[in-house]
């Protein structure tokens, strides 16, 4: 982002730093927290994670010293410690909501639920919430963000991860003028619906990733739940459910996305989707009405028209974090938010055949994966938004591998709160 080096900088010359909770200490988290310990501008004040050694390993990967890290549960003590210049490590989460030192919550947990919580509880403390959880944003994310208008704080997602990359390179498009008639990103690992944590552990464990994380990469969740997000901050649909997920290369996508009559494969414009052959890349690909405007993109090498690709060709997600957390203190805004209610859903997708009676377990698990559908048709077909599923929702019936399960399949808990959550979103966007 244009200047925000400097401009962070100058809050760390004046010794004014931004104060950051990072909830979450996986690969991703990890990685941001090693990574603001060594900016200017930003301080990684508290790390929170259920294994607190994860915590506090974060914090030793950007060089801090064992003596400069405090492991408490207790506001007060949190409190002192960042006084004194040190940083905090703990794994209770709602100390990072609750230390009033804290100006900015980063939730990189990926558990829909639990980042509700967060969310929430950020919020109500007036601390900007920054949505590394895509996984809860795309199930309640229009009533988080309302409630964060009201608050006066910014709730958004992030740079760096594909729905941001995504957003930068549409705002870019739209504020030139540009008909934007596809948007999507590369497909990162090869697609293998029938994963689960075991059949990935020995990768996962290679990698350094929870297995259940490498599993919702692999099954194709993460990048439903990408293009669900990507979808409610721009209006754009995905054009049959599920997405194409066409294999192309980047040049390829000025001709399979014209309309079928024209001799491609959409239906529509103004769609989102995926590809395999792009990775780790996104793209926006766009259109003009205006013959002056076409012939100056062939000028510029983007080739005959009537359709030109932008493509970024990387993307360093919890990397570019920081980007995100100064804009939100030092300009107000988000990146990437809802535009109003949900366009898309991530619908619910059984792994296998499987019996009634026996539970379900959610993201990267063993029994289901997502789907992206419009959010309209989802409800009108009583499709079960993927973020309600946990391990324990029970199915009704039997039902078959591949099958979009509905509420008649399936009895979901509703004793989350992210299903309170949404409850009260369906009443008030409908």
């Amino acid at each position: 982002m244009y200047n925000m080096n400097r401009k962070l900088a100058q809050l760390e010359a004046e010794g004014k730093p931004i104060q950051v909770g990072v909830v979450g200490a996986g690969q991703m988290g990890r990685g941001m927290v090693t990574e603001l310990v060594m900016i200017k501008g930003e301080r990684p004040a508290i790390c929170a994670d259920i294994n607190i050694d994860l915590a506090v390993n974060a914090f030793e990967y950007g060089g801090v010293k064992p003596e400069q890290i405090v492991k408490t549960t207790d506001v007060a003590e949190a409190s002192k410690a960042i006084a004194e210049g040190k940083y905090v490590a703990t794994n209770d989460s709602s100390l990072v909501t609750k230390t009033p030192e804290i100006d900015v919550v980063v939730d990189v947990t990926g558990v829909p639920d639990v980042g509700a919580r967060i969310a929430l509880d950020a919020i109500a403390a007036k601390k900007h919430i920054i949505m590394m959880n895509v996984e809860s944003d795309v199930v309640i994310g229009p009533y988080l963000n309302k409630l964060a208008q009201e608050a006066g704080v910014v709730y958004t997602g992030t740079n760096g991860d594909e729905p941001g990359a995504v957003m930068e390179l549409y705002d870019f498009a739209t504020a030139i003028g540009l008909n934007v008639e596809v948007i999507g990103k590369g497909k990162n690992n090869r697609l293998d619906r029938a994963c689960n944590p075991d059949t990935v552990l020995e990768e996962a464990t290679r990698r350094k990733m929870s297995p259940r994380m490498l599993c919702a990469f692999k099954d194709g969740t993460k990048t439903m739940v990408e293009m669900t997000a990507m979808s409610n901050a721009t209006g754009l649909v995905p054009d049959v459910i599920g997405g194409h997920g066409i294999a192309c290369d980047v040049k390829g996508l000025n001709d399979m996305y014209r309309l079928k009559e024209d001799d491609g494969i959409l239906n529509k414009h103004g769609v989102v989707e995926y590809v395999r052959g792009i990775a780790p890349g996104v793209f926006v690909t766009v259109s003009t009405d205006n013959d002056e405007i076409s012939y100056q993109m062939q000028y510029h090498s983007m080739g005959p028209g009537p359709l030109w690709t932008l493509y970024r060709p990387y993307h360093l997600c919890n990397l570019e974090t920081p980007l995100t957390i100064g804009r939100a203190v030092i300009y107000h805004e988000g990146v990437i938010v809802p535009k109003g209610g949900l366009v898309s859903e991530v619908i619910t997708v059984a792994k296998k055949d499987m019996k009634a009676g026996e539970h379900l377990d959610g993201i990267g698990g063993y029994t289901t994966y997502g789907s992206i559908d419009t959010h309209e048709h989802a409800k009108e077909a009583g499709f079960v938004p993927f973020g309600l599923i946990n391990k324990n929702a029970v199915l009704k019936k039997d039902v078959k591998k591949g099958q979009l399960l509905t509420y008649d399949d399936v009895d979901i808990d509703t004793n989350t709160l992210i299903y309170q959550i949404r409850q009260k979103q369906d009443e008030i966007f409908g």
